[in-house]
């Protein structure tokens, strides 16, 4: 069987798509394997000197959202699409050389301080890239293309987080090659991601020729001059409300379950090398099951039972979820819990949420956009971060509020997709 037939099996396309759609696949493989690479690193800074830090570390991370969006949104105000996305992705790759070169000569490797400055840089970096590529993904790609083809799409960006992940463990753990034993430092890791970041960025290139994305700002399709419509169309209406309620409940229910695997982790392994090892088979199991329900399943989904469906699959999940953590908190449960939940969202819900915004305007995908992917979404971090504490000073069972919270979030899920089921409705008249 031909590569071209095998392709149309898998993937509901029509004529004229497949290079688009496999330059898109390998630009979002590129981008998740530059990230997993040094997502375990990240994990284990952050419980290094105990997981009660990681709410401060969420809370820089809000701060350092609020400094990098309006400097984001003047960036895209003044350049086209096919100039400021290579541009910001550049700007993050000299960052990893950066933080290569102080790691390696400061005292101490730079002590605490600079681990934590890690944490927080690489928790910016991954929401934006990812941000920036949907949004390019959904001004590409039609509402009908996207329920078709974003599954795929996503399937490069699992096979780039399985591939980073199984390396990042491999090398931290140490092999076997020609008689000899490996090991390579975390550290070595960051010059290895700032290679596939330039790859990602000559993918955006190749894309920009096929649909012959304009050289000049404010033209066709282009965001226009204003750094903070992007703020103004949020307050304005109630569609991107509704994703911000959602991002928002999605976002708290991860972070309490993000806090429960730290204390979990940590309490389970007792060195940094088993939990770095425990977080990247997590990771592995998480891309494993991802790959195999978007190859086969998540564009059937996506056309089968339509937006509003989907949207409600994983804050069901979810709530039964924190259900059985709460009855059994052992690494066993959380593990099982986190792939299932992290595999749903990556496979079927995060397809879903872009195509939200294919019937959108430039100024929403890429102003409006990251300003929802990131600081929303770190706004969620920073409540459920904090949620702990809080609760334990009033003796309110967490699993409970966890429970509370998702159904909030099954809440929102259903009044997006009423929404999302209204707009259709008016397009059809």
């Amino acid at each position: 069987m031909t590569p071209a037939r095998l392709l149309r099996r898998l993937v509901l396309l029509d004529e004229g798509e497949a290079p688009a759609l496999l330059w898109s696949t390998a630009y979002f493989f590129l981008l998740l394997f530059s990230f997993y690479l040094l997502r375990p690193v990240r994990e284990a800074i952050g419980i290094a000197r105990g997981a009660d830090k990681l709410p401060w570390l969420m809370t820089g991370t809000l701060l350092a959202m609020a400094l990098a969006n309006p400097a984001f949104a003047t960036l895209v105000s003044r350049l086209p699409r096919r100039r400021f996305i290579p541009l910001a992705y550049r700007f993050f790759a000299l960052n990893m050389l950066a933080f290569f070169l102080a790691f390696r000569f400061l005292p101490r490797h730079g002590g605490a301080a600079l681990g934590y400055a890690f944490y927080i840089w690489l928790s910016v970096f991954n929401l934006f890239v990812v941000s920036v590529f949907w949004g390019l993904m959904s001004d590409l790609w039609s509402e009908v293309q996207g329920k078709r083809l974003f599954g795929f799409i996503a399937t490069g960006g699992t096979l780039g987080a399985l591939a980073g992940a199984a390396l990042t463990g491999a090398l931290t753990n140490g092999f076997v090659a020609g008689g000899l034993r490996l090991q390579v430092e975390p550290l070595s890791l960051l010059l290895l991601s700032m290679l596939t970041l330039e790859l990602a960025v000559q993918c955006v290139r190749r894309l920009a020729a096929i649909f012959a994305l304009g050289d000049r700002a404010h033209g066709t399709r282009e965001p226009g001059p204003g750094p903070l419509e992007g703020l103004r169309l949020i307050a304005t209406s109630r569609y991107l409300q509704l994703i911000c309620a959602y991002m928002l409940f999605f976002t708290i229910t991860s972070t309490l379950l993000y806090l429960q695997q730290g204390a979990i982790v940590a309490r389970t392994f007792s060195d940094t090398a088993a939990r770095t090892a425990a977080f990247a088979l997590i990771d592995l199991w998480v891309n494993g099951l991802t790959l195999a329900t978007q190859v086969l399943l998540t564009g059937r989904i996506l056309t089968g039972l339509g937006i509003p469906g989907v949207l409600a699959l994983l804050p069901a999940l979810t709530l039964a979820g924190f259900g059985a953590l709460w009855v059994w908190p052992t690494f066993g449960v959380m593990a099982l819990f986190q792939v299932l939940r992290r595999g749903l969202h990556y496979a079927v819900d995060r397809p879903a949420r872009e195509v939200l915004y294919i019937p959108l305007g430039p100024e929403e995908r890429y102003k409006s956009k990251p300003f929802i992917d990131t600081f929303v979404y770190r706004g969620g971090d920073l409540l459920g971060a904090w949620t702990p504490s809080a609760l334990a000073a009033l003796a309110f069972p967490l699993g409970l509020a966890a429970v509370g919270c998702s159904s909030l979030w099954l809440g929102s899920a259903w009044a997006l997709g009423r929404r999302v089921r209204g707009l259709a409705a008016q397009d059809a008249d």
